[in-house]
């Protein structure tokens, strides 16, 4: 049985008061909270075996470049890769993705060639993309999302891929719609014209099991502090073939084999791609996140976020001066509901709430070409869920919507903006 109460436990941060009121945190979507066990881990670290990885032949040393290279092992059976030298530690999902860009990204694309992405990416999976393209003479090019359904339209897919295109990044979950994408059919369409298929995970990871060799991605980028895990630390997963192929980014400690006067080698995989002193406090920690997931269950998880949002869609349907944005079918929909109130601003909502003690995210959320064609404005509400989150918490988030409502009523912000 799915006790939230008992997991809730785990966290320090919800139980403390905001503006004098209980938290409720509706913000997973752009970081988690931590629970102890990932704290104390950390906190273990510095107390006990602070020291370098790969350097010392000490006790604290090779503690320290053990339990690293058992976080990478973790993470490799956690997204089922095949050998953890296909796992490679970044800051976050947006590194992970310029990394692609920079190094694979200049190696095979050339003048003319075809970039694929979606209309509904975080900035994080479009820029590095519109780089690329600027950098090489490339063309970008744009799967269409269907506003009915909000879903991508499959036959925009199809045409876009007629064009051959090198590289398709596609994101695996919106973080506005949370429209959940068919991953494994992209990547089979995408691998038929020869391309190579990068997946932004950054909303997928944390909420579900992901398993690459599944959905036959050749890259997938995702971030720790998301899952629970520290800021600072994230994840590049890449077919070892790709990766052995592909020259690093950086150059320094760590990332050689050997250095003449007038010339170098590699280190092997992983660490080819992992210059200077690693980010062994986020390993660990994410090491830590991995394991408290998998005791709880991500299948476990998936579930109990889709009875929250079945559950927060059907106490917004309530309210006639609401619109929220996103699939109705919860097969394809995970927990992030974007919201307007009609006629008041998002900042303004997120004030409101704010001031009632409950955290949500308002703006174009890293997503703005999306978020424009969702509104006029630009901008949205949004409240998402994790696995400490309650139904008793999206009670007080419609009653924090009713409040603003009767204080904004009457102020036309749509016909103002006319």
């Amino acid at each position: 049985m799915y006790d939230v109460d008992k997991i809730r436990e785990d966290f320090p941060i919800l139980k403390q008061k905001m503006r004098g009121k209980p938290l409720v945190y509706l913000d997973s979507a752009a970081t988690s909270q931590k629970p102890y066990y990932v704290i104390d881990a950390i906190d273990r670290f510095y107390k006990e075996y602070n020291a370098n990885i790969h350097r010392g032949i000490y006790e604290f040393s090779e503690r320290s470049t053990e339990e690293y290279t058992e976080s990478k092992e973790l993470v490799k059976k956690f997204i089922n890769a095949r050998s953890y030298r296909e796992i490679i530690y970044v800051r976050n999902t947006t590194e992970a993705i310029n990394l692609v860009a920079l190094t694979y990204g200049n190696k095979v694309i050339e003048e003319g060639d075809h970039i694929l992405i979606t209309e509904m990416e975080h900035h994080s999976n479009l820029v590095p993309w519109q780089l690329l393209a600027e950098r090489k003479g490339a063309i970008l090019d744009y799967v269409k999302v269907d506003m009915n359904s909000y879903k991508l339209d499959l036959e925009s897919l199809e045409k876009e891929l007629e064009k051959k295109p090198k590289i398709v990044a596609v994101t695996h979950v919106s973080n506005v719609l949370g429209t959940v994408n068919d991953i494994k059919y992209i990547t089979k369409r995408a691998h038929e014209v020869g391309a190579t298929v990068l997946v932004d995970g950054a909303q997928s990871v944390p909420h579900m099991k992901v398993d690459v060799r599944d959905i036959d991605c050749d890259f997938l980028a995702f971030s720790g502090h998301k899952m629970l895990g520290p800021t600072g630390i994230g994840c590049l997963y890449g077919r070892e073939e790709i990766l052995e192929e592909t020259e690093p980014l950086y150059g320094g400690g760590d990332m050689i084999m050997t250095v003449e006067k007038h010339s170098h080698t590699w280190n092997e995989l992983p660490w080819k791609f992992e210059a200077g002193t690693s980010n062994i406090e986020g390993g660990i920690g994410l090491k830590a996140a991995i394991e408290y997931l998998n005791k709880i269950g991500m299948d476990n998880i998936k579930q109990h976020e889709r009875e929250l949002t079945e559950y927060a869609l059907k106490r917004l349907d309530e309210l006639d001066y609401v619109t929220t944005f996103g699939p109705r079918d919860l097969s394809v929909r995970a927990g992030v509901i974007s919201f307007e109130i009609n006629g008041v601003h998002p900042h303004d909502v997120a004030q409101i709430f704010d001031s009632e003690g409950i955290a949500i995210r308002a703006g174009h959320h890293c997503a703005m070409p999306l978020v424009t064609e969702l509104t006029r404005i630009a901008a949205v509400s949004r409240m998402s869920f994790y696995l400490y989150n309650k139904k008793e918490e999206i009670d007080r988030a419609v009653e924090a919507i009713e409040k603003t409502y009767k204080i904004f009523k009457g102020d036309d912000l749509y016909g103002r903006l006319r």
